[in-house]
């Protein structure tokens, strides 16, 4: 026999503690794997945790309605390592009293690091379901669309079992008359009747899946906590333009990926969060987390019209090579629904590419708990004024407008829009006869 302790889990970047609502098992009760014990509420979100065990509770460590921090340990269960899910468990649970104890005595945001470090997932999953997920090579993309029938939507083996069940389906779209919905309540339950009945002709209801509704509730949250401004500047990327003709042949040769410029919108980025470091920060209350690590966000759309936002890790340290790797691996594996948790966690800046989609500018959504996001436009051909030996002369330039949001806040008009103006700079300075070693 051994004794696992269940810690309080990260819940998420900028949330400490949790209050404990009630309890739902008592001590000298048998639990079985992924059973919930307890619930417990946050400044965010209620949840539930599970067992991640098998075994016997022993031990109570608080009680209903009091507070308890990430890391601590809510309740001691006695388990038998012979059980194979309980054993692995313990071993996770070491590994994470070590990175706990290692930084507890840090600043107060450090044990999220470490725990998010050791868990590696936006929300808790007990180690069954993780072990369920490699088993069944289920992807967070596909995770994401499960409907988790747990306290704030947490996903259970359950869950996981009937989705496996219906081969791996998501939601049903029902096409259907006004008449038809009235006399079926499967249909219309969650929707006002009184909605559908103001509907004429035939018509969809489509569920909407876990992802989507993931992407609604962080929107809408941004919106809420964040003042919002968006800062606009055209700019002349002719050099860019220029360079990339000039290498794109030796560039696919050498890297074996097409040459794009969003490698080269990321280098000049990064350069950019170096050279302001206030813009690459968190904000939490009355304190300001400043990064380090510069990890730039790639706003990423999935086939089904969702979104989702792997990031560039230490992007101000990598070459355009080695940005052009990273970006088209990601932009691959978000295609495929194969990005793991850990590739769209840590982000401290977010950049997307709404030219892509042939769009000039836009006001795009901090992406909590960063503070800013830039939003590129598509690049055309314009008329523009430009000196050439002391003369104004028209000429055809290529040009992109830059859209940039920031949380009003903490940044001010003239840090935002200087940034801003910063990377317009150095989008303009670009060297057009520099090579591929940049």
């Amino acid at each position: 026999m051994a004794q696992y302790n269940l810690r309080l889990p990260a819940m998420g970047e900028g949330v400490i503690e949790a209050k404990i609502i009630h309890w739902l098992s008592e001590e000298g009760d048998t639990v079985e794997l992924d059973q919930t014990l307890l619930e417990i509420a946050t400044d965010k979100v209620d949840s539930e945790i599970p067992s991640p065990v098998k075994g016997k509770l022993i031990k109570k460590c608080f009680d209903s309605n009091q507070t308890v921090k990430v890391g601590e340990t809510l309740a001691v269960i006695e388990i038998d390592l012979n059980h194979a899910e309980s054993k692995q468990a313990l071993l996770e649970e070491k590994t994470e009293e070590i990175a706990f104890e290692s930084h507890k005595n840090q600043e107060v945001i450090a044990p999220i690091s470490a725990l998010d470090s050791v868990r590696k997932t936006r929300e808790f999953l007990s180690p069954a379901v993780k072990l369920m997920m490699v088993k069944e090579n289920i992807t967070l993309d596909e995770l994401l669309r499960i409907p988790g029938t747990g306290i704030a939507g947490r996903i259970t083996i359950k869950d996981l079992e009937k989705y496996l069940a219906n081969g791996k389906t998501i939601p049903k779209v029902i096409e259907t008359h006004s008449t038809f919905a009235q006399n079926n309540q499967e249909v219309i339950q969650g929707i006002n009747p009184e909605i559908l009945k103001s509907i004429d002709g035939k018509y969809k209801i489509i569920e909407v899946d876990r992802m989507r509704r993931s992407i609604a509730r962080n929107m809408l949250q941004s919106m809420e906590i964040a003042a919002h401004v968006t800062s606009f500047i055209e700019v002349d990327v002719t050099n860019i333009v220029l360079w990339r003709e000039s290498n794109k042949a030796e560039f696919l040769e050498k890297y074996g990926v097409k040459l794009t410029y969003l490698p080269v919108f990321f280098q000049i980025v990064a350069k950019a969060l170096e050279d302001f470091p206030k813009i690459n920060i968190s904000l939490y209350d009355n304190w300001i987390i400043q990064k380090e690590n510069i990890n730039i966000g790639m706003a990423t759309a999935l086939p089904d019209g969702n979104l989702i936002v792997p990031v560039i890790k230490n992007a101000n340290k990598l070459s355009l090579g080695e940005l052009a790797l990273q970006i088209d691996h990601f932009a691959k594996l978000a295609r495929e629904n194969k990005l793991k948790p850990e590739d769209t966690q840590g982000g401290t800046y977010t950049l997307s590419n709404i030219g892509s989609f042939g769009n000039a500018m836009g006001t795009p959504i901090i992406n909590q708990p960063q503070v800013a996001i830039l939003a590129i436009g598509t690049i055309e051909k314009k008329p523009a004024v430009i000196q050439e030996n002391g003369k104004d002369l028209i000429a055809i330039r290529h040009k992109l407008f830059l859209s940039h949001t920031y949380d009003h806040r903490i940044i001010d008009g003239m840090l935002g829009g200087s940034f801003i103006n910063h990377i317009s700079k150095l989008m303009q300075d670009f060297d057009p006869n520099a090579g591929l070693n940049q």
